[in-house]
Formats: C-alpha cells, structure tokens, sequence
C-alpha cells in the first residue's frame, strides 16, 4: 500500500496491461514472520504482543531505505499523507486525511502511526481485500510472485481475481 501499485500484463482475453501488487514474496514473508514472532493465540498476552510486533514493524518500516526515497523525511505532513493516501487509491475522506496531516504535524502522531493508519483504513480493506487475497494464496502456497515461473506475466493472477471479483458481484 505504501508503495501503490505496478503495471503488469496479462494475455486473459487478449494482451492488456493489469494493476498489480508491489510487494514480493521475499518482503512480505520477513515482515509477516516479524508480526507473529511468538504469538500463539489463545494465550494470556497474544493480544498485546501481536499489536508490540506490528507497531515495532511498523516504526522499522518508515526507516528503510525504500520507504525515504519515496518518503524522505523533508515532505511536508501533507505531501506525506497525500502520498500515501494516492498510493491507496484515494482511501482516506478529506476529513481523515485532514486529521492526520494535523496529527503528523503536531507531533500527536508519528509517520509510522500516519502509515498505519492509512493502511488500516476500512475503505482500503475494502477496496484491496480481493486483490490481497489472491496475492497471499501465491505467497502462501505457492511461494511465489504471481509473475514467477511457469508464468511469465500475471494472466493467471488477473484470471483468479476475476473470478473472486465476480463470485463476490454474485453474492451481493
């Protein structure tokens, strides 16, 4: 979310270009190791130590190398938050952005709080929710980038999100 999302291909009904995740496989499996490093659910604490693993990634995040070229620490609140809240797909309402670009400012809230912010946001759970889904079944299962071989592109990726998009349109 922090980065937004890649242009990839996809020959599903003839050759166009498809929005497709950022994050790989070999940054997500750290990140999500990092979280659930020793939380076992159902025992006394797992609530706490779940929420002191995301909040320590989180601050780790801000400060990798990727995260300040995109991000450097010379952004206004506001550039910092419309950054991010474009890489979300315009996620957040004017009055959400509005407050944290005042949180951000006056120190009430970190970057790291701003970033979780956004990227817990109920409208971009939503809206990345089916996209995220199909991305944790190549992560989980196969243990691959969507775009690794066999596949040379993402059809396939574009292919089961289709039909996820299409099974929940059929629910509703």
């Amino acid at each position: 979310m922090a980065y937004g999302s890649a242009i990839g291909t996809s020959t599903l009904g003839g050759a166009h270009p498809l929005s497709v995740p950022i994050v790989r496989l070999n940054e997500f499996v750290p990140d999500t190791q990092q979280i659930g490093r020793g939380v076992i659910i159902s025992q006394p604490g797992a609530d706490q130590l779940l929420e002191n693993n995301k909040q320590t990634l989180i601050a780790e995040f801000v400060q990798r190398s990727r995260f300040l070229t995109v991000f450097p620490i010379s952004m206004t609140a506001a550039q910092f938050v419309d950054t991010l809240n474009a890489n979300a797909g315009g996620a957040l309402s004017q009055s959400e952005r509005d407050q944290l670009v005042s949180d951000l400012t006056s120190g009430a809230k970190t970057r790291a709080q701003v970033l979780r912010a956004v990227a817990e946001d109920p409208d971009l759970f939503a809206a990345e929710s089916n996209r995220a889904f199909v991305l944790t079944q190549y992560f989980g299962y196969l243990r691959r980038n969507p775009n690794d071989a066999p596949d040379s592109d993402y059809t396939g990726y574009g292919f089961w999100l289709g039909k996820l998009n299409q099974f929940k349109r059929q629910l509703c």
